[in-house]
């Protein structure tokens, strides 16, 4: 029999606890998807917020801002046991490749964490619309233009920044499992996740809460704003970050660790 790693025995865990919360009580498995996005609608605004008012100081420094502060999102959710759809990609591809999922329970699982992201992400997007920092933002500020950016990415580049940005943040998941000290764990899961965050990777959980939010302070004006170019963004990207965090992270590390070797994680 294989051995079972530390690290695996953890994924093993999570994976029950999902499994156990989404058959004994659906509608809280749900609240839990749906308060990941309003960490990350929090994050996403706070973010925004300090990086336009970083643009007036030096060119560049609002993207430095964006980045850390955003960061914070993940130490929320993590730290609030919520349920995000990026991270399931990885978690449920290791419980399905090591047996502890059947297929219906996995997909269930991940399109259900998914869906009530996205509601999540649309409630708290429309909420935070009517706060004080997203009042009457000119057309040309670093939040408009930011998202206008992001609409206009093509295929390939909202694939690939979708497989970096998930496997950037199953790396922070997977470490922060393997640390014991809250304080290193926080540091770890800031300095992770502004990677992607700094370099505009395409996250499709994230995207809820900041399309919304845009749509909404922008009174559905900003440039390139369009149903298909929405679309076609989350739908890459979601694309994008199960390569990432599914395929790359999650199957990679799970047959990594399927082996006599005493070499596991």
């Amino acid at each position: 029999m294989n051995p079972i790693s530390p690290l695996f025995e953890k994924i093993d865990a999570s994976i029950e606890k999902k499994k156990n919360l989404i058959q004994t009580s659906y509608a809280r498995y749900a609240l839990r998807a749906v308060l990941a996005c309003m960490f990350l609608t929090l994050g996403t605004a706070i973010a925004y917020s300090v990086a336009i008012k970083g643009e007036h100081i030096a060119p560049g420094f609002g993207k430095m801002l964006y980045a850390f502060m955003f960061s914070w999102s993940l130490v929320m959710i993590l730290y609030l046991n919520t349920e995000l759809g990026t991270s399931n990609m990885l978690y449920m591809t290791v419980g399905y490749y090591r047996r502890r999922l059947n297929l219906l329970t996995a997909l269930k699982i991940l399109f259900s964490c998914i869906f009530f992201n996205m509601v999540g992400g649309f409630i708290f997007g429309y909420l935070i619309s009517f706060t004080g920092p997203f009042q009457n933002l000119p057309a040309d500020s670093y939040f408009f233009e930011s998202i206008a950016a992001k609409l206009a990415k093509p295929t390939g580049q909202i694939l690939v920044e979708g497989m970096f940005a998930n496997i950037v943040v199953n790396v922070a998941v997977l470490i922060s499992m393997r640390m014991k000290d809250d304080a290193g764990k926080i540091m770890a899961i800031i300095f992770i996740i502004y990677i992607f965050a700094f370099l505009g990777f395409e996250h499709v959980i994230a995207n809820f809460p900041a399309f919304s939010l845009a749509y909404f302070a922008s009174n559905g004006t900003i440039e390139g704003m369009t149903a298909g170019a929405v679309i076609h963004n989350l739908s890459f990207a979601l694309i994008g970050n199960y390569i990432g965090g599914g395929l790359i992270m999650g199957l990679g590390y799970a047959w990594l660790n399927n082996t006599k070797s005493k070499y596991v994680d």
